[in-house]
């Protein structure tokens, strides 16, 4: 390793041989002589590579008989050079006339560079159902390289990602308490008449300052808080209309810290609650707490949907959609790792080192209510909760 530059890796080397080691295997499972990977969750998840410069065409090489190259725009060589833990021969740039060009596209720099290294004919794994992977660059690799074949490989470095090792977990708990910092800030902040981007600007200051001495970094989504009956759309985030007395407002967040999340979500009402908002409360935590207690080793990702759905039924609560999904190292625009979902009819059994964020919200005709945990399977006994604060809805008379 060249160390003109001081690299702060998060990892160790053994780590980060971990990682490599098992996605070689599946590698060799898939029969594939090479695997070009272009979501920069798992470019960072394998080489360390940390920029914001994921809006051009980038990604790591993964070769069985040496380390993994790391190719990009040549202006962002210099942050590869920074941070990921290969030598500086294995990383490569590109020119920026290739940059948004209608003339010429950065696949065919990286073709040649692939028939190169001798894989004219080899088998190249792609991740065809990825952000980062647009189907002109496809289209450019299989003419360029005519006679390679490119099969989908989308999600084989996600999966290895699933069971985290205690290094992981160890930044997973460190945002946690951010997460924590985040939500004791808007219980004491939100009040009616308070418009909600001040609210939010102070929600990213918490983030970014971070908790127990360790900075924050920048969440893979934006704070989610509709409120009233805006509370029905999961997905909107702020303007500068006020919060009002009688409405209940979610709030989905999540503490990062060097690119690992734990995603936290609870409800604030300002006023007094009417009965169904109590019934649905009552009945999501019942859920929450027996998804928890099936959330076991050697249990299933649908054990956990069944446990959570009980108690709703009962209620008269109708809900549809997924409850959860694995999460940990993210970049825009999503903080899960898109393999796992917590769902009845997902029979992937669990094991002890994964984490989810366990998200039962509730998004009905005219309301809403989110009351999460981000959780750790354990070796045995029910799942850990990253986070501990109070299970409720909020109140603020």
């Amino acid at each position: 390793m060249d160390h003109k530059f001081h690299k702060d890796l998060p990892f160790s080397a053994a780590e980060y041989a971990r990682r490599l080691s098992l996605t070689r295997k599946a590698m060799d499972v898939a029969g594939l002589d090479a695997l070009w990977v272009t979501d920069p969750s798992n470019m960072a998840w394998l080489t360390g590579y940390d920029g914001w410069s994921f809006y051009v065409h980038q990604g790591v090489l993964v070769l069985p008989d040496q380390d993994p190259i790391w190719w990009g725009r040549n202006q962002d060589t210099n942050g590869a050079l920074r941070t990921v833990w290969m030598s500086d021969d294995h990383v490569w740039g590109y020119a920026d006339n290739y940059v948004q060009s209608p003339d010429r596209h950065p696949m065919r720099d990286l073709a040649v560079r692939m028939a190169g290294l001798g894989l004219e004919e080899a088998r190249i794994g792609v991740e065809t159902d990825n952000y980062y992977f647009s189907a002109k660059a496809l289209m450019v690799l299989t003419e360029t390289l005519a006679r390679a074949q490119f099969p989908d490989a989308t999600a084989l470095v996600n999966w290895q990602r699933g069971i985290k090792s205690a290094e992981e977990i160890t930044f997973m708990r460190r945002a946690a308490r951010i997460s924590e910092k985040i939500i004791d800030g808007l219980v004491e902040r939100v009040e009616p008449g308070i418009p909600k981007n001040e609210v939010v600007a102070e929600i990213l200051r918490d983030a970014v300052m971070g908790a127990d001495g360790h900075w924050g970094d920048y969440a893979a989504i934006v704070p989610l808080l509709p409120s009233g009956t805006d509370a029905a759309a999961p997905h909107l985030t702020w303007d500068g209309r006020p919060f009002e007395k009688g409405q209940a407002t979610f709030f989905e967040i999540a503490g990062c810290y060097r690119r690992y999340h734990t995603p936290f979500c609870r409800s604030i009402y300002l006023g007094t609650p009417p009965d169904f908002i109590r019934i649905a409360e009552a009945a999501l935590i019942e859920g929450l707490e027996a998804g928890l207690e099936a959330a076991r080793a050697g249990n299933r990702a649908s054990d956990i949907a069944h446990a959570l759905a009980a108690p709703l039924d009962r209620a008269g609560i109708e809900r549809g959609a997924r409850c959860g999904y694995p999460i940990g190292l993210s970049y825009p625009p999503d903080w899960g790792e898109r393999t796992i979902s917590l769902r009845t009819e997902d029979e992937t059994v669990l094991q002890p080192g994964m984490t989810f964020h366990f998200m039962p919200g509730l998004w009905m005709a005219d309301w809403g209510l989110e009351i999460t945990e981000s959780i750790l399977i354990t070796e045995d006994g029910a799942a850990e909760c990253f986070c501990d604060r109070p299970r409720q809805l909020y109140v603020k008379p």
